[in-house]
């Protein structure tokens, strides 16, 4: 499924300015980055996880596309358990590897933080389309006109380098090259495939000169990024879901700011 049906749902949180997406997804991770306990990101997760509701995924589309955070939240918190900081009673001790009340409470933090931080931003951004992004940054948060482009320009070659990787390999199957030697034909098709970027990466940026792109008088939209109350409404859900994380946390007496003294 691609970014372009993604946009076809009719959940209320796709036909919501990407711009608020964004500040929604910074307002909840900025806490949540700030300190490492249990509490404020199981509080968050939990919040987060009624917000999800309204982003028009179904329960498939919701795991194939989250998949990888929950491989990477606990592999992040198996690291902490064995290698943490030790406190409290050591359950194992073995060469450098120690796990103690300590090190498994860090995992615990780590293991919901991941989760916590990660999940929003993937859910938010199913349903984003770059160009629509490309507007909002440029007309909403005016960053410059030839950074966006020349973003958004990049990030719509990422399709054509996957089918190029494709290509190349069909191509070396055909003559016969890629049944041996995994590693050595990995490094080939990089090289490859980076010379063959480099030179669409030249031609691209001479036709984007061309056609004016590289002015620099004010540039004209050719639609218009709005940015109202829905897009408000979600970024106070984002900044309400860090104030009670954060609330509940230092409630609990849990709240470990992890840049003050140790």
């Amino acid at each position: 499924m691609t970014l372009l049906d993604s946009r076809a749902r009719t959940g209320v949180v796709a036909r919501i300015n990407p711009v608020a997406k964004l500040l929604a997804s910074a307002l909840i991770a900025l806490p949540l980055i700030l300190t490492l306990d249990t509490v404020s990101a199981a509080v968050a997760l939990a919040l987060e996880c009624v917000l999800f509701l309204f982003a028009g995924l179904t329960w498939r589309e919701f795991w194939l596309r989250t998949w990888p955070v929950w491989i990477a939240a606990p592999l992040t918190a198996l690291t902490i358990l064995l290698y943490g900081e030790v406190s409290g009673e050591i359950y194992l001790d073995w060469f450098v590897v120690r796990v103690s009340d300590g090190s498994i409470a860090l995992a615990a933090a780590t293991f919901l933080r991941v989760l916590a931080v990660a999940l929003p931003s993937v859910v938010l951004f199913v349903t984003v389309d770059p160009t629509d992004l490309a507007d909002g940054l440029a007309q909403v948060l005016h960053l410059p006109a030839r950074f966006v482009l020349g973003a958004l320009a990049g990030l719509r070659m990422v399709g054509l380098f996957l089918d190029d990787w494709r290509a190349l390999e069909l191509a070396r199957r055909a003559r016969g090259v890629a049944d041996r030697g995994r590693v050595r034909r990995f490094v080939g098709m990089a090289f490859a495939l980076l010379v063959l970027s480099i030179r669409r990466g030249s031609k691209l940026a001479t036709a984007m000169e061309a056609r004016g792109f590289g002015a620099a008088t004010t540039r004209t939209w050719a639609r218009a990024s709005r940015f109202g109350w829905r897009e408000w409404v979600l970024v106070g859900v984002g900044a309400a879901i860090s104030a009670v994380a954060v609330a509940a946390a230092v409630w609990a007496g849990t709240w470990n700011f992890i840049l003050g003294p140790r």
